[in-house]
Parts: structure tokens; C-alpha cells; sequence
């Protein structure tokens, strides 16, 4: 999975991330957003912690396999 570890902040403080309906207040989850041909990714439990983003190729190939029974 490609990987860019670089600041987002400019682009991803406006608003816009997705979070798990699985989600729940006691689960730790991850936040994304849509950021062109990229993912930010952040943790639910630290909004204004770290970001990390990734090929939005390799996430949804990630999230297939993850998916898998």
C-alpha cells in the first residue's frame, strides 16, 4: 500500500470525514476522507492528532481484502 506521510491539515480541517457505522463511543475507529486520488486517514479519539493518507487505489484494495469471509 502506498503510503504519503506528509501535512494535510490545510485540506482536511473543513470537514467531510466519513467514520464507521460500527463505530460506537467505546470503540476506537478510524476517520476518512476523500482527498482527490488520495485517503486521509486519522483516529476517531485524536481529531486533532495525526494523518495519514494513502493511494485511494490501495485503500479500496485493502478494504476488499479486509472484507473477505
Amino acid at each position: 500500500m502506498s503510503h504519503r506521510n506528509h501535512d494535510t491539515t490545510a485540506t482536511t480541517t473543513a470537514g467531510g470525514w466519513r467514520t464507521s457505522s460500527y463505530s460506537g463511543e467505546a470503540n476506537l475507529c478510524l476517520a476518512t476522507i476523500m482527498l482527490g486520488k488520495a485517503v486521509a486517514v486519522r483516529d476517531t479519539k485524536a481529531e486533532d492528532g495525526p494523518v495519514q493518507t494513502y493511494d485511494a487505489s490501495a485503500w479500496s484494495a485493502m478494504i476488499r481484502v479486509l472484507k473477505r469471509p
